[in-house]
């Protein structure tokens, strides 16, 4: 794990460009949110490096105040952005300053929640959690199931994301939503972790509900990673893998309410994010998922 030093953006370039006189610091704050544009094992379109800068400049215009929440709730929650290292170009150097980064926050107190940048990267966050929790959950948004041990040469390949996941025991729990691409090599590994790893598939949306995903949890502290491509390719074409027959908004949403408001949450990734030039609803729709994250999670637990 590398040593790390935090500095955070200034407000105006910073999650929700707030004022200066609306802006916490990072003592002050709950949340903190991480950039973190690694790119390097991605295997059809690219583009996921700049993710984090087109989510940071969407969430400018994103609502404060949410009709559900009832509440503006960057007012209570206090987010800072820290500004984004230099990128390795080797991903197990980028894991490791990813953990880095994910520990001193966690250390601190705060709630951190990773902008992508290619999926990746969730091998190195989820580090510090475990090692923190014991324990956990995780709750995984996508299209693909990522149990690859590996591929094209690359161990820590971001096809491999959640099963570089699994490599670590305290990680008891995986569900995954919204599935519906999966390789025939990832099959005996999914058969032989039954009651470790439950798949909600995208071709039975409509047979399982909310409650089924989070009650499938469990009762540990739940660490949610979602890939963009999760949602249907209709409404998210802005990723390097779009699959149709996915998740909608509202799909994501009552699950996240829901996990929030039974589990623990701890920590969050969003990936996967490669913009298209000229074309903001798919950054837009990602910043405001973030945002609701966030308030979900955290409104109401201010000191």
């Amino acid at each position: 794990m590398q040593p790390t030093n935090l500095t955070t953006l200034p407000p105006e370039q910073a999650f929700l460009g707030l004022p200066d006189d609306e802006a916490v610091s990072y003592a002050e704050a709950d949340a903190v949110v991480i950039p973190f544009g690694y790119e390097g094992t991605v295997s059809y379109g690219g583009g996921t490096d700049k993710g984090p800068a087109a989510i940071l400049e969407a969430s400018a215009q994103v609502e404060l105040f949410d009709e559900e929440l009832w509440c503006e709730p960057y007012k209570n929650v206090g987010i800072v952005t820290l500004e984004e290292p230099e990128m390795p170009k080797k991903v197990e150097d980028a894991l490791n300053l990813l953990q880095g980064m994910t520990a001193k926050v966690l250390a601190d107190g705060k709630f951190p929640v990773i902008l992508g940048g290619e999926h990746a990267i969730t091998a190195g966050a989820i580090r510090p959690f475990v090692e923190k929790y014991g324990k956990i959950s995780i709750l995984h948004f996508d299209a693909h199931a990522d149990l690859r041990d590996g591929y094209d040469g690359e161990h820590y390949s971001h096809a491999a994301a959640l099963r570089r996941c699994l490599d670590h025991e305290g990680v008891d729990k995986l569900v995954s939503v919204g599935i519906r691409n999966i390789s025939g090599g990832e099959i005996p590994f999914l058969e032989a972790s039954k009651g470790r790893v439950e798949i909600f598939w995208g071709k039975d949306i409509g047979t399982w509900t909310a409650e089924d995903v989070v009650s499938a949890l469990g009762n540990n502290p739940v660490y949610i990673t979602i890939d963009v491509d999760g949602f249907d390719s209709s409404v998210m074409p802005a990723t390097g893998t779009p699959e149709p027959g996915g998740l909608f908004w509202p799909d994501v949403v009552k699950i996240l309410r829901l996990a929030s408001s039974r589990c623990k949450v701890v920590g969050a990734d969003v990936v996967e994010l490669a913009p298209i030039k000229g074309f903001h609803a798919c950054d837009f729709l990602t910043a405001k998922l973030v945002y609701k994250i966030l308030g979900y999670t955290l409104t109401g637990n201010r000191k």
